[in-house]
């Protein structure tokens, strides 16, 4: 397998989006989920995506795991590697994009690298260096309160500059609208001015294709899934992908089918809603979920009770102002992973009790769901909502699964209704 394009991502619904991205696109993709196995057997595909869980790990361990998938990658022939991030730039002052980057930067020998969140069709544009959610910049939008990763700063040249080694420099919109020479002339202007990284605005889709086709003269490429979509249209612009595919991502799997959710977002808050309409929710307890394990084994008990009579969602969903209350009670951390572990141990013993196919809405939720049941990776199928598609396993002890994989934030009113129909 010689890749045309190798992506690491640093958590899985957000490797989804990229992958779904790719796809649509016309590359042929496989998600994986970390680092795979060299036994792996994988079809012959474009792109793969490793999925890492690092974006809210500790800085060196983050550079460590990414580092080695970036080492995968290379050794199956992809000369460009894109680490991809959240469209909302979610981060801290210490990392884990900065480090991440100036580790991937060191070890590839780029001199200098284009970085950009930008994502036009999700709502995400960047314009002089600021990140933009609509109409309006990221720190006045609702998605500044992420709960791990809280993102209070819209300028991303700043934001960036806390975090790396290296000097952070902007390329206008001006400069991308006058074309690929125009980006090219700027990046090596400021490569030579000892700038190692550079924020590119992005406001329209033509502003990705720009950029991309400028990112594949370079090694190393860094943002959300717009970048992806810039490379992946320059490279199917220059021939550069395999034939049609012979792998069916959609084959029917039957089965009980199960929904899980754990974000707080205001999207995935107003799906659960929707959901209560069409089929049974059940609200887990996330103070009892904290304090032991009786709370996940009362609700697999209602779980169970259920099984083989339609789709049930079960959410650990709260708003912003009760999980600040929990995490002052208990610890960010302490509360997190807890309610993280419940949702787990939920989701393992619904596919060890028969369950096929499997929704899940949240980031940190998806992590520790796949981490759980050791799916070595995905091909990707049809796309559920913009950035999310549906994933049939690959290499699953269990046999043929399905999962939809959603960022908090993505998605219709109606998302797991919509996602439900489609994974049959």
């Amino acid at each position: 397998m010689t890749l045309k394009l190798g992506c690491i991502a640093d958590d899985y619904t957000g490797a989804s989006d990229l992958a779904n991205t790719l796809t649509r696109a016309g590359l042929r993709t496989v998600q994986t989920i970390g680092v795979p196995a060299d036994d792996l057997a994988l079809p012959e595909v474009d792109a793969v995506v490793v999925s890492l869980k690092s974006r809210s790990i500790e800085a060196s361990l983050a550079v460590a795991r990414s580092r080695s998938a970036e080492k995968w990658l290379r050794g199956r022939g992809a000369r460009h590697v894109l680490f991809k991030v959240c469209s909302t730039f979610d981060s801290t002052d210490q990392g884990n994009i900065g480090p991440v980057m100036d580790g991937l930067r060191d070890d590839c020998g780029e001199k200098i690298v284009l970085v950009t969140p930008a994502f036009p069709e999700t709502g995400r544009t960047v314009y002089q260096g600021n990140l933009f959610v609509g109409a309006v910049p990221l720190n006045e939008s609702p998605l500044k309160d992420h709960p791990l990763n809280p993102m209070h700063d819209s300028d991303l040249v700043r934001v960036l500059a806390r975090q790396s080694r290296t000097r952070i420099g902007l390329i206008d919109l001006a400069t991308v609208t006058r074309g690929v020479d125009a980006v090219r002339a700027r990046l090596a202007a400021l490569a030579a001015e000892g700038v190692g990284a550079a924020i590119v605005d992005a406001v329209f889709d033509s502003d990705l294709e720009t950029i991309g086709t400028v990112a594949l003269d370079h090694r190393l490429s860094v943002g959300a899934s717009g970048i992806g979509l810039g490379l992946a249209r320059a490279l199917v612009a220059a021939g550069n992908r395999h034939g049609a595919s012979d792998v069916d991502a959609m084959a029917q799997v039957g089965g009980p089918a199960a929904c899980l959710a754990g974000s707080c977002s205001q999207a995935t808050l107003g799906q659960i809603a929707k959901a209560e309409a069409v089929m049974p929710v059940l609200h887990l307890d996330a103070e009892q979920a904290v304090q032991g394990k009786d709370e996940a084994r009362r609700v697999l008990a209602w779980a169970r009770e259920r099984l083989g009579k339609g789709p049930f969602l079960i959410a650990s969903s709260a708003t912003p102002d009760q999980v600040a209350a929990l995490q002052a009670r208990y610890g960010r951390d302490a509360a997190g992973h807890a309610i993280e572990e419940a949702m787990a141990d939920i989701a393992e013993a619904l596919v060890q009790a028969g369950v096929r196919r499997l929704v899940v809405a949240g980031g940190e939720t998806s992590g520790a769901v796949v981490d759980r049941l050791r799916i070595p990776g995905f091909l990707v199928g049809d796309e559920i909502a913009a950035g999310v598609p549906v994933l049939r396993a690959v290499g699953a002890k269990e046999g043929a699964m399905l999962l939809a994989l959603k960022s908090g934030n993505f998605g219709g009113p109606e998302f797991f209704s919509d996602a439900l129909s489609l994974m049959r």
